[in-house]
């Protein structure tokens, strides 16, 4: 089909706008992954692009040779697959019996899991909840606390409620009962919302570290987010201290090669690259179900 001189400028504009739109969106993370390739001294110069300038791998080495950094990544590991595994059962269980036929008060239970979705009690009552229930210094805060998340249980929702009815009554006909037509029937057909549950739900104990700075103080439990952001945190201290004594005593004090900046970025690259590489597998189904699972009423 021949293609009108509008349409093929319509076509130029939006690859040149997808171009650019790529470009912005890509250059941020390549400068950085230059930057944590780079000699921190140099780096403070400035004017790193997307490639090194004197290659090193000594901010590396200063973010993972600290002698916890396994025990972090354990502990992180750990966190992602268990409140992954335990909110999506909640939140997909929740969501399937609001959608059955015949459960009583159904608008009622959806406004009482509303309320506190906009209503939070603040940071010193959930402490002293937390101290009650013994979570403090406990795994189980990195869990329990997210296992339900209400905008999550209505992308679910919607996602169920846009299934056949006929499905469900064909499975009956078969003889089948709510627990089989729930893990057998509805359940396969509901992976495209639920990838797209279990992508937001482990990225956000991923990146998540507010919750060990006011909950936890043993190290044994420290998440490899937390453990990052002291790092940063120390090497920065570090840098303005050597700084200070420098301006003081009006003679130069040698920093230390990974500067804060460098640290920065490697400390960034190391915690995206897991996030980077599961997404492209989840990508499709975060589509679908962003789109199938729109919040309707």
């Amino acid at each position: 089909m021949k293609i009108s001189r509008s349409e093929k400028i319509f076509n130029i504009c939006n690859i040149l706008l997808m171009l650019f739109i790529c470009v912005i969106t890509l250059y941020p993370y390549l400068n950085q992954l230059a930057v944590s390739f780079n000699e921190g001294m140099d780096s403070m110069r400035g004017g790193i692009t997307i490639f090194p300038r004197r290659f090193t791998v000594s901010n590396y080495a200063a973010v993972l040779k600290s002698a916890d950094f396994l025990g972090a990544l354990f502990i992180s590991v750990l966190r992602v697959i268990f409140a992954t595994f335990i909110s999506v059962v909640v939140v997909y269980s929740c969501a399937y019996g609001l959608t059955r036929k015949g459960v009583p008060y159904k608008r009622g239970i959806t406004l009482y899991l509303m309320i506190p979705a906009y209503i939070n009690a603040g940071v010193i009552p959930v402490y002293i909840l937390y101290r009650y229930l013994h979570l403090m210094n406990n795994f189980l805060v990195y869990i329990l606390p997210g296992a339900f998340v209400f905008y999550n249980m209505i992308i679910i929702r919607s996602f169920l409620q846009e299934l056949p009815a006929s499905i469900e009554e064909s499975a009956q006909i078969d003889g089948a009962n709510d627990i089989q037509i729930m893990f057998r029937i509805i359940m396969p057909l509901s992976m495209p919302v639920i990838a797209t549950v279990v992508l937001w739900v482990a990225v956000n104990a991923w990146n998540d570290w507010t919750t060990t700075l006011m909950y936890v103080t043993e190290r044994e439990l420290y998440p490899l987010q937390y453990l990052m952001m002291r790092l940063i945190k120390e090497s920065e201290t570090a840098q303005q201290m050597a700084v200070q004594a420098t301006m003081n005593k009006g003679a130069a004090i040698q920093i230390s090669k990974p500067t804060s900046e460098s640290v920065k970025a490697a400390t960034l690259i190391v915690t995206t690259i897991p996030i980077i590489m599961v997404y492209p597998f989840l990508q499709k189904y975060f589509i679908k179900g962003v789109m199938l699972g729109s919040v309707k009423e």
